[in-house]
């Protein structure tokens, strides 16, 4: 039993996160996507205040200088990816939502070489080759062609949108390394998300929420926003980086099954085929070989 602890909570987490994109669909006709987005943060933020808050005030001096550093964190984790997925949600399957998420790992190597310079290998190229095709088809719905004459769908492209602001947020959170712990630093970025979705929640057509909405809203704002990071940053502290980063793999598959058990959501052929092309080539372009002991001279 002590063998698999460790795996409980990366994988709790992926599940948590593939019922948010559910949620977030399930929302579309329910709450306005601005004020879903809005209220997820404020409950998040009220939700860690007892506990950060005192940390925050000691340490202000120390936040300072970093809060532009920070703002950018908020705005392409937090802002951009977030919000961009509940109004995709109009328009495209969670399905849809599920398998363009999980190319996240394959952006971060894009937007690594187109920003920070740093070329990815034959191998990776041959990963992102994979995946691109696959992209190609599921968006085309198994007609790739007919994207040149229909383009995307509107739901599709936010999604892609909001992949690549999450991949790059990835890449600076790591490259910065704030000097301020898990906690803290997600708590700092939720006060800022929520400061800059105030003129969007402002724009919204209504901020009103339903009885049948508050569900969607409290699972969003503590089981997708707070627990599942707690069980993933426990599941790095147990396993490591690498290992725990494998299980995101696993989120087209988990939004997939619960879109279709909740939702009634059909699963296509190129469903089957485009996902499965978008998930070999990532896991081709992250796979790296053990390198071989050297063997030993005879003497």
């Amino acid at each position: 039993m002590r063998l698999f602890y460790p795996l409980m909570f990366p994988l709790l987490a992926v599940l948590i996160w593939a019922t948010n994109t559910v949620v977030a669909k399930a929302a579309a006709g329910v709450v306005d996507p601005a004020a879903i987005s809005f209220y997820r943060w404020v409950i998040a933020a009220l939700a860690l205040t007892p506990f950060c808050l005192p940390q925050l005030w000691r340490r202000r001096g120390e936040i300072r200088p970093l809060l532009g550093r920070l703002l950018v964190l908020s705005l392409l984790g937090m802002v951009l990816y977030q919000c961009l997925a509940y109004y995709a949600a109009h328009t495209t399957s969670a399905t849809n939502m599920g398998v363009i998420g999980s190319l996240v790992p394959l952006l971060t190597l894009l937007t690594s070489a187109l920003f920070f310079g740093q070329r990815p290998g034959k191998q990776a190229l041959l990963g992102m080759s994979i995946s691109l095709f696959g992209v190609l088809w599921l968006l085309g719905q198994g007609q790739p062609l007919a994207l040149l004459h229909g383009g995307i769908n509107p739901g599709d492209g936010m999604m892609l949108l909001g992949a690549t602001s999450y991949a790059l947020y990835g890449l600076l959170i790591r490259r910065w390394q704030l000097p301020f712990g898990p906690w803290l630093n997600l708590y700092i970025q939720i006060l800022l998300a929520v400061l800059l979705l105030i003129p969007v929640a402002l724009c919204a057509e209504s901020l009103a929420v339903p009885a049948e909405g508050w569900g969607l809203v409290l699972f969003a704002g503590i089981a997708s926003s707070l627990f599942a990071a707690y069980c993933w940053m426990r599941g790095l502290a147990c396993m490591g980086a690498e290992r725990t980063s494998v299980f995101m793999n696993l989120m087209p598959l988990c939004t997939a099954l619960i879109a279709v058990i909740s939702l009634g959501e059909p699963i296509h052929g190129y469903h089957l085929l485009g996902g499965g092309l978008i998930l070999a080539g990532v896991m081709l372009s992250q796979f790296k070989p053990k390198a071989r002991p050297a063997l030993l001279e005879e003497a």
